[in-house]
Order: C-alpha cells, then structure tokens, then sequence
C-alpha cells in the first residue's frame, strides 16, 4: 500500500512539474517573441510564415502559458478539471511554438509533446471533482451574457461607433468598458450608441464585481479559515450522512484513524491548537463548543449518521451527548467513559452504547494471562499489531 502511495506521489508531481516547465517556456517564449521576431533573422521555415501570424501566437502564447499555470496548480490539488485543460492546452503550446517560428520557441514545441502522453497516462490520478455553487454558475453566466450582449450590440450599430468596424473590434470595446478601463480608441459618436455604452457600463462593472467576488471570495475564505482551523460555510452546507465527533483528546486519535478510511466526518473541539493541527492535516474541524446547540446545527447534527464522544473528560462527553440527543434523537452516539463509574451517567445522557477502555482492556489482560483461545490475536488486532506486520 505505501508503494503505490509513493508511486502515486511521483507520478502526480512528474505530471505538474512538466505542466509547470511548459507552461514557463509558453510565458517566456510568447514575451520574447512580441519583442524579437520582428529584429530575428533566424526563423525555423525559412520566413514563411507571416510576421502578423508570428506576433498574435506571441501574446496569445504568453496567455496561454498562464492559463497552463493555473492548471499545474490544480492538477496538484489533483482536480479532474485542470487535468481535462492540460490536455487541451499542450497540442497549443506547442502549435504556438510552431508558429512563432524561432529558435527559442524549439524547446517549447518539444517539451509540450513529451509532456502530453504523460499527461495522459496520469489521467487517474487527478479524480478529483470542482463543485461550483449556484451563486458561482449564475455570476459566470451573467459574465458571460453581458460580454455576449455587449458584443452584439456593439456590432450592431457598429456604424454608430468610432473605431468599431468588426466583430473583435465589438469584442474588444465591450470588454474594455465592462472592465472599466476605457481607452478611447473605440467610441460611441451618436446618442443611441451612448445610451447603449452605459448599459455596458452597468452591467458590465457590476457583473465583473459580482462574478469576483463569487470565485475568488471562497478561495479567500477558505484559506483564512485553514489557518484559523475552522471550516467555511459552504464546506459546512456539503455535509451529509457523516460522523459527527465531539471534542478531541487521547482517545479519539485512533478514531479518527479509523474513521479516515471508511467515512466522512467532522471534529468540533474547543482548542484552537488542536482545531488547527487537525485542519493542517486535511481533517474537517469546526472550532467551537462541542455542548453548545449552534455549533453542532453548524455541522448538520440533524443529517448526521452517528455521533462519537471520546475525551479524556466524562463530564464535558455527557454535556455534549446531552446536547447532541436533544438535537437529533434518531441520531446513533457512541461514547467513551474513562471511568467505569460514569458508563451509566454518559447513557442516561442519551448515549446509545458506552464502551470502558479501562474495562476492555483489563478484560483482555486477563483473558490473555490466563490463556483463552483466541484472545491474542483479538489483543493484536485492537491494538493494531496484526496491521503493522
């Protein structure tokens, strides 16, 4: 298992470490080729391909380059998507290169065809999905209608504008007042046109505002939340027939082992150190009171499939197995007494079953002293021994 963990490793960052090489040379060879090709006397076809041709793979292969950034750094993160993309933009990169005929642009042609049947092959190991909210796809398709609308509109009365006499140059004057940058160099010369270009403005500013603050707020969030140690809002609303565990101390890290493997699950501990090394570890984990009745509806206790309580502290477990019963009823709760006395205290709480470690684990000392068939290999398996061999 730890072999192919491993290779699984090499394979996903060989992959993102030849995106991002390619993706480099696409950014520097698209630069040097908007300064140089016109002064180059070297060319790779004998100067065949046109100087116009040469200049427009330039800049749209420098957009490329970081277009293929943006997918190293999601093919890292292991999504699906930026895997699709990659594939998509190496055959560019490379034709790019092709067209800006130059020496310098040789080794990117080359590296984009190594890079694509490695590419390829890696294909399972990016399996991870992007879910965009609703919010997110109605911004981008507002983005998308006012670019259409503007573009269209534009073209239209393109005999009413300065500067406007084909479908870029309404392209380029829609996004260049949608942005709020407006050169000048495209403009409006009668009143209806006018009228029109304020529309643009309007729609345009608070569509691009909108769709910002849509897909880069999340990502903002979620990172300040990462080193916070808490959970985002949107994680909080993906929770679903999960294990809710209340509280964090000795005796849960084995749980949370366990519960790794087969389900998903959320820790709510008070302690900001523990809710932050257990973020940093890639565990879902809400910093608050596990006993308090917000919280636990925070993490959806009403669609949880079970509860676990198992501190080092029975008093603060019953608190918030009292609370999580009362919440959900129909919910599962498991609990962990330190104390054999406080087996019944945690079910009157409203636990449905209390397991005594203490109590196990002398039942199964003795057991084993004295021999009974069975009992060493049951010892092995619950203290993990039978595994680690």
């Amino acid at each position: 298992m730890e072999a192919a963990t491993w290779r699984r490793r090499i394979g996903v960052r060989l992959t993102v470490t030849l995106t991002l090489a390619v993706a480099v040379l696409s950014i520097a060879t698209g630069i040097s080729s908007i300064g140089f090709t016109a002064a180059s006397a070297q060319s790779l076809f004998g100067g065949q391909i046109p100087q116009w041709a040469k200049e427009t793979a330039g800049f749209t292969g420098t957009l490329t380059g970081f277009l293929m950034l943006a997918s190293a750094l999601g093919m890292r993160r292991g999504l699906r998507l930026s895997w699709y993309s990659t594939v998509l933009l190496l055959p560019l990169t490379a034709a790019q290169g092709l067209v800006q005929s130059s020496p310098y642009s040789l080794p990117l042609v080359v590296l984009s065809a190594a890079a694509l049947p490695v590419v390829v092959v890696g294909r399972r190991r990016f399996d991870r999905e992007v879910d965009f909210t609703t919010t997110q796809l109605a911004a981008m398709a507002a983005l998308v209608g006012v670019l259409v609308y503007g573009t269209a509109g534009t073209y239209a009365l393109a005999d009413q504008f300065n500067g406007v006499n084909t479908l870029l140059d309404a392209f380029y004057y829609t996004l260049v007042t949608a942005s709020t940058v407006g050169y000048g160099d495209a403009a409006p010369a009668t009143q209806t046109a006018r009228l029109f270009g304020l529309t643009v403005v309007v729609l345009g500013a608070t569509t691009f505002a909108v769709a910002l603050a849509s897909l880069l707020g999340p990502a903002i969030e979620a990172r300040l939340a990462t080193a916070l140690g808490r959970m985002t809002e949107s994680q909080l609303e993906l929770l679903e027939d999960h294990v809710v565990v209340l509280g964090y101390g000795d005796l849960t890290e084995p749980i949370l082992t366990e519960l790794d493997e087969q389900v998903e699950f959320v820790v709510v501990t008070p302690d900001q150190q523990r809710a932050t090394e257990l973020s940093d570890r890639g565990y879902k984990v809400l910093k608050a009171d596990p006993s308090d009745e917000d919280p636990l509806r925070r993490v959806g206790i009403e669609e949880a499939r079970a509860v676990v309580a198992a501190t080092n502290n029975d008093a603060e477990d019953a608190l918030a197995v009292l609370t999580a019963s009362q919440l959900n009823p129909d919910v599962r709760i498991v609990a962990a007494a330190t104390d054999r006395e406080n087996v019944v205290k945690l079910k009157r709480a409203g636990a449905d079953t209390v397991i005594s470690p203490a109590t196990i684990g002398g039942h199964l000392l003795v057991r084993s002293a004295l021999g009974s068939d069975g009992m060493e290999s049951v010892a092995e398996k619950l203290a993990g021994e039978s595994a680690n061999r």
